[in-house]
């Protein structure tokens, strides 16, 4: 193997390192915000079933983004989980009548964008983890 094969395939793995970390980053800053403005006061002090499973859901999907950023496979699942999780309770805030705001005019596959950033996340962690694995083979 030449040394500008193995410096190409270095960058291709920062590369996709870089990808899950500002992904990954971005839905923990905006999920810890949402948890943040949530119970700090900024809403009324009396919160429902609705948004505590919500919160619940949240809270996974930090934990399981920081585990994802530190490499760990399993973690992957979880936030699958716990991001279906979390579209399932748009879809019950959608056709359940909830009091909330964000259902207003929106079209029901509008909440399935929510899978669109997990799947570069998990494609960019398995090609990540394909490109150290063709380095370790040759």
């Amino acid at each position: 193997m030449t040394a500008q094969r193995v410096t190409q395939g270095k960058v291709v793995l920062v590369f996709w390192r870089l990808i899950i970390l500002f992904l990954a980053g971005l839905l923990i800053f905006y999920h810890t915000y949402t948890l943040f403005d949530l119970y700090s006061g900024a809403g009324t002090s009396v919160h429902t079933n609705y948004e505590y499973v919500q919160s619940t859901l949240r809270v996974g999907i930090t934990l399981s983004l920081l585990l994802v950023v530190f490499g760990s496979r399993r973690a992957l699942w979880g936030m699958w989980i716990a991001i279906t999780g979390l579209i399932v309770t748009h879809y019950w805030a959608h056709f359940g009548n909830l009091p909330v705001d964000f259902t207003q005019g929106r079209h029901p596959l509008s909440y399935l964008k929510g899978f669109i950033i997990p799947t570069v996340i998990t494609l960019a962690f398995y090609s990540s983890n394909h490109s150290t694995d063709s380095k370790t083979k040759a």
